[in-house]
């Protein structure tokens, strides 16, 4: 088959940028409203979008003054999408560093359950002190050891989703049997930072596995990928920089003996569309010229660890910040917005316009023909399996994706026109239903993409 796109569409209540919430059409309440979702996502599911993300994190993000802060709890909203659309992928952010291997394993389990094998989980480490004293540590654990703990954690949840074979149930009414507990299997793990006895106590579920996600770009993020994910979220700012990390992925990927084909890499996009490349520019001041710099100047603060008060507005970056390698918070974004800061001697001011509308991803502003051209570029020059859409504006940034851009990537044969029959999100992602280590194989599905 040829190869195709895959588009995800990640969902951030009013839109990516920061000031999207101030503009005369969107709604501040929008990122409670459960009606607003659903629109998303159906919105989402008419494009034909492979699955839909949602982001989230254990503690209050930033000043509750800068943007609407505070987000319902993705697995709950996504369990609500889940009966309001039929094909599209549900992909959902938590933490291995907050949550315990057993609880989150049987969450996922639902919501695929609930689904029809729709389920996908967004694997994170947490950074920052904030999360950290929500949970009574006095500061964050250190980046390795987080991605350690992650580990072990996506082990256990392995075993945990496992531990049922796939005909474990019965149903034999006339012998008054309906379970064969020879065919359950406790996970009986003891490691370094989980104990978990019993067998999960949800069935194998449709995919056998959710689909597994990770969003991490430092070398323990590659590392981790390139040993558990399926798909991978990935800012990057440049066609050679994309390249370059495409290519060291699914080396990796090789080297841990897995196919490099069974990991999808998806850049962020945040596009600003308009009829013509003036239009798109204008809509992109407006939302700039509505960035409050004094949010944006603490943010950077706090990203960079530098103290209050330590950044010009009209000046570059200090030359003195700290190595990458002492960050031991968000590494791969603190690289990423240094070396852009760096590379194109952007003032402070500058900086934050730049990172306003998708924190360190690509953003492009121009006309459908264009942010398809770019998409095409990527895709056809090893920089990318598909792209993590990031509407800068919702509801109307989506809406304008579908029903613009979607047609000329159907058009050039990159994306398909329709789902066709049923799939689960693996499926859709051409990746393999994974076999229960306690079973028999089961026939891989084509890699080939759909």
């Amino acid at each position: 088959m040829t190869r195709r796109l895959h588009l995800n569409a990640f969902l951030m209540n009013t839109g990516h940028h920061e000031a999207s919430w101030r503009l005369p059409e969107s709604d501040p309440y929008a990122h409670v409203d459960l009606g607003h979702h659903v629109r998303l996502a159906r919105t989402a599911e008419r494009g034909t979008f492979d699955s839909l993300f949602l982001a989230d994190g254990p503690q209050l993000w930033n000043s509750v003054a800068q943007r609407p802060a505070g987000t319902l709890e993705p697995l709950t909203l996504l369990t609500a999408l889940a009966t309001a659309t039929e094909h599209i992928g549900l992909i959902a952010t938590a933490s291995t560093s907050y949550n315990s291997p057993y609880n989150l394993a049987r969450k996922f389990a639902s919501l695929d359950i609930v689904s029809g094998g729709r389920a996908g989980w967004n694997i994170v480490t947490t950074a920052g002190a904030e999360a950290a004293r929500n949970f009574g540590l006095d500061a964050e654990p250190a980046h390795a050891e987080r991605y350690a703990r992650a580990a072990e954690f996506v082990e256990v949840a392995r075993k945990l989703w496992d531990s049922w074979e796939d005909d474990a149930v019965v149903a034999d009414k006339a012998a008054g049997v309906w379970g064969d507990d020879a065919r359950i299997h406790p996970p009986l793990h003891r490691g370094t930072y989980f104990r978990v006895e019993g067998a999960l106590d949800v069935p194998r579920t449709p995919q056998g596995h959710p689909l597994l996600v990770q969003a991490g770009s430092s070398e323990d993020g590659k590392r981790f990928a390139a040993r558990y994910a399926e798909a991978v979220f990935t800012a990057q700012q440049t066609l050679a920089g994309a390249q370059a990390f495409y290519a060291d992925l699914k080396a990796r990927t090789a080297a841990a003996g897995r196919d490099p084909g069974h990991v999808k890499v998806l850049p962020g996009i945040v596009p600003v569309v308009g009829s013509t490349e003036a239009e798109a520019r204008r809509q992109e001041q407006v939302l700039e010229d509505h960035i409050v710099h004094e949010h944006g100047v603490r943010r950077l603060e706090l990203l960079l660890r530098l103290a209050p008060g330590s950044l010009d507005l009209d000046a570059e970056l200090p030359a003195d910040l700290p190595p990458e390698d002492a960050i031991e918070g968000a590494r791969s974004r603190y690289a990423l917005v240094v070396e852009l800061a760096r590379r194109e001697r952007l003032t402070v001011r500058r900086l934050i316009g730049r990172l306003g509308g998708g924190r360190g991803h690509l953003t492009f502003a121009g006309t459908p023909e264009q942010v398809a051209d770019t998409i095409e570029q990527w895709f056809s020059l090893g920089a990318a399996d598909g792209f993590n859409v990031m509407p800068a504006v919702l509801p109307s940034g989506l809406d304008t994706f579908v029903d613009q851009v979607v047609p000329i990537l159907r058009a050039r044969g990159l994306f398909r026109t329709e789902y066709g029959p049923r799939q689960t999100l693996r499926e859709r992602y051409g990746l393999p239903r994974p076999a229960n280590r306690h079973a028999a194989a089961v026939p891989a599905a084509s890699s080939a993409p759909v």
